[in-house]
């Protein structure tokens, strides 16, 4: 497979803002609703020196008032293709930051860039770009959604290049991205698919079971060979029936795999988040973007991968078939519905967009929380939950924008 051309959408790419340091000197954070591991501190404060949280704010210490805001860890997205115009699949280095610093606009301090079925020469190739991207700390891993999925279940995903999960062919994924490999989504019932579940476990990388047409009892099979994740639980796998409950019901009662939703109010009906978070729990729920490079950008014609999109009021659908093909959901808008129209607490959202995903990623020394010794990395939102801030690793990404 050759490059896709870029977006040909007619809105214009975020703006590259710059990224203000805080002075040299300290800087307390103060006033605001803050959520914290052991609870929400009204009136709280957040000591920022350098690009770590710290535990006390020393005497030269400056101080900014937060008042009448909610202060929040970075989110964690752990499945995003692109945004801004950009493909983290098939674009430059220069759009793939375009499209990371995009979502950073919207509180994302941490991304997995994925991509989507292709070649296997040419994913291999991607894999090598993505993983120098991560060696510089602009992404935190990589995501291979596809090629080893069901052309049953097959989304917005080119059929004829898909295959079985060859283990050998996964390794050669693997061993591309250079350690950097962060999971891989397969159909786990499809030849190979145990024992590529189990290689990925044994080489500390995420097995997603998703785009599958898996039986229940070939889904718990694949839980208890090693796979830990759901990818975009509900989309793209055969839906929950009461005789054959299907993958659904195998990765919702099972405490060992975290489920990924889409919350943009298009990929799912509210009833079926609310009656997947209440039976994962938060603990094992990570709200994700599946973003393609409309996402901060605007309605028009794309390609994701080899197939073209057409974005229309916001909705990614393949042009060939109408099948949904990504989102254009930031995480900043997951947040805002989760809290405003799911009715889920402010600490549950937390949970589900920072604390989980960062967990999951095996980063949780480093983000996820707002804790001394932590990167600077969280959110500044007003009281009706819109993004005023984003700083990471110390630096505003965003603002602040106090009223």
């Amino acid at each position: 497979m050759t490059d896709a051309p870029g977006a040909r959408g007619t809105a214009r790419p975020a703006t590259n803002h710059p990224h203000p340091a805080i002075s040299g000197a300290p800087t307390v954070l103060a006033g605001a609703t803050v959520v914290l591991p052991t609870g929400t501190v009204e009136n709280g404060q957040v000591t920022i020196d350098g690009t770590r949280i710290t535990g006390t704010a020393p005497e030269n210490a400056q101080v900014l008032d937060l008042t009448g805001h909610w202060l929040i860890p970075g989110f964690v997205d752990i499945h995003n293709h692109g945004g801004g115009g950009a493909s983290f699949t098939s674009g430059s280095v220069e759009d793939i930051l375009k499209g990371i610093h995009t979502h950073r606009l919207h509180g994302t301090t941490t991304l997995v860039a994925s991509t989507v079925t292709g070649d296997m020469d040419f994913l291999a190739q991607r894999a090598g770009l993505l993983s120098e991207l991560a060696e510089q700390g602009e992404i935190a891993g990589i995501h291979f959604e596809g090629p080893f999925i069901s052309p049953c279940r097959k989304g917005a995903h080119s059929e004829g290049l898909l295959r079985d999960p060859d283990p050998a062919e996964v390794r050669k994924l693997i061993d591309a991205a250079r350690g950097r490999a962060t999971m891989v989504t397969l159909a786990t019932e499809r030849p190979g698919g145990t024992d590529s579940v189990r290689l990925l476990a044994e080489h500390g990388v995420i097995a997603a079971i998703g785009h599958t047409d898996a039986t229940y009892e070939q889904t718990v099979e694949a839980i208890d060979a090693g796979a830990t994740v759901a990818t975009h639980l509900f989309n793209a796998m055969p839906p929950l029936g009461h005789r054959s409950p299907g993958p659904i019901a195998a990765l919702l009662e099972d405490d060992r795999i975290t489920v990924e939703l889409i919350n943009d109010g298009t990929h799912l009906h509210p009833a079926a988040l609310q009656l997947a978070f209440h039976r994962a729990g938060a603990g094992r729920v990570a709200f994700i973007t599946d973003a393609m490079d409309a996402a901060g950008f605007g309605d028009g014609r794309y390609w994701l991968g080899p197939l073209e999109v057409e974005v229309a009021d916001g909705v990614a659908r393949l042009l060939t078939d109408g099948t949904i093909a990504g989102s254009t959901l930031t995480l900043d808008r997951a947040f805002k519905r989760a809290v405003t129209v799911d009715g889920l607490s402010v600490e549950e959202a937390v949970q589900a967009l920072s604390v989980t995903p960062a967990r999951l990623l095996g980063m949780s020394d480093r983000i996820g929380s707002l804790e001394p010794g932590k990167d600077a990395d969280l959110v500044l939102l007003d009281a009706d939950y819109e993004l005023r801030g984003v700083m990471r690793r110390g630096e505003w990404v965003v603002g602040p924008q106090l009223r």
